[in-house]
């Protein structure tokens, strides 16, 4: 592995080990965001209120150095709220541009399923192309562009959930949980005496970032891994308990932050073992089941467990 690598693989850790400070006992997920940027993936956490979302958020925007934003998704909220919008300048004469809440490095979007549908797809062409369009003006976002969007549980209070092709943009799907009672002992020790985010270095920026994104795209995957992602997709699409397999886009997602999992773990190229790590995590916020799924009350998590068990592994050493 060469020195650009190397440098890559220690700047993820210590930025991993910047954002731990702040998050405590969410070592795995803090892992699977970071590899979400890496591989230039937008983030969904499904999870009740007060469990840290907003926490890890802004501990990433402090370690990488991001222009940071966010918004609280109310139904009120409008597209342009996000997008920006164009006000006449009578000294002018001409129409200036004020940005939106989408102009930034990171955009926290909170509670997602609380907004108006338009809302909802405002932002989600805004993530699949990264830039923002108004009055016929086409602006570009900065890079890199990372969006960690939150939603409560489907049937809360107020919420809808959104459609699957908008889940669908969505690179990781993850849930935070409650800490357990040894981190939360922590956590209500810490946070009594002091903020930890104020305590969090600046360890890598943008054009870091960007850099290191690059970095994974040059991973290298072999076309046994390539035909092993190709068929784990399809068994979603012939299983008899799935109404909606994955899509190619899906399966992409999953090959680009396997990449990312690859460069963490110390390789240069992919092995089964980092398309397992990911798998699911990519794969069940994409699947609809059918309705003899759910008479047996079976989960995307468990088909998806099935359908690992029964596509064989390519042979790649390690």
């Amino acid at each position: 592995m060469n020195n650009t690598n190397n440098n890559s693989i220690q700047t993820v850790r210590e930025v991993i080990d910047e954002v731990k400070k702040a998050v405590i006992g969410k070592d795995k997920m803090i892992i699977k965001i970071l590899l979400a940027i890496l591989a230039k993936g937008h983030i969904l956490i499904e999870d009740i209120p007060g469990v840290g979302k907003t926490t890890m958020a802004l501990a990433f925007s402090k370690s990488l150095s991001l222009d940071y934003n966010r918004v609280q998704f109310t139904p009120d909220v409008l597209p342009t709220d996000v997008t920006g919008f164009t006000v006449y300048n009578k000294n002018t004469g001409a129409f200036d541009f004020k940005p939106g809440a989408s102009m930034c490095n990171l955009l926290l979007a909170d509670e997602i399923n609380r907004t108006s549908s338009k809302t909802q797809s405002a932002l989600l062409e805004i993530m699949e192309e990264g830039k923002v369009t108004v009055d016929g003006t086409t602006h570009k976002l900065p890079r890199p562009f990372i969006v960690i969007a939150t939603q409560n549980p489907i049937g809360s209070v107020g919420t809808q959930a959104l459609p699957e092709s908008q889940l669908d943009r969505f690179m990781l799907k993850l849930s935070m949980g409650y800490p357990d009672i040894s981190s939360e002992v922590e956590i209500l020790k810490v946070k009594s005496n002091y903020n930890p985010l104020e305590y969090i270095n600046s360890i890598a920026d943008s054009e870091d970032i960007i850099a290191m994104q690059k970095v994974v795209e040059n991973i290298h995957v072999d076309d046994k891994i390539y035909m092993y992602v190709a068929r784990l997709a399809e068994a979603t699409r012939n299983n008899p308990m799935i109404k909606l397999g994955i899509s190619t886009r899906g399966a992409l997602a999953l090959m680009a932050v396997s990449k990312a999992t690859a460069l963490l773990k110390g390789r240069s190229y992919v092995i089964p073992d980092d398309i397992a790590y990911m798998y699911k995590d990519v794969f069940a916020h994409r699947l609809i089941l059918n309705s003899n799924a759910k008479i047996n009350n079976l989960s995307p998590e468990q088909i998806l467990d099935d359908i690992f068990k029964n596509v064989k592994q390519p042979d790649i050493a390690n």
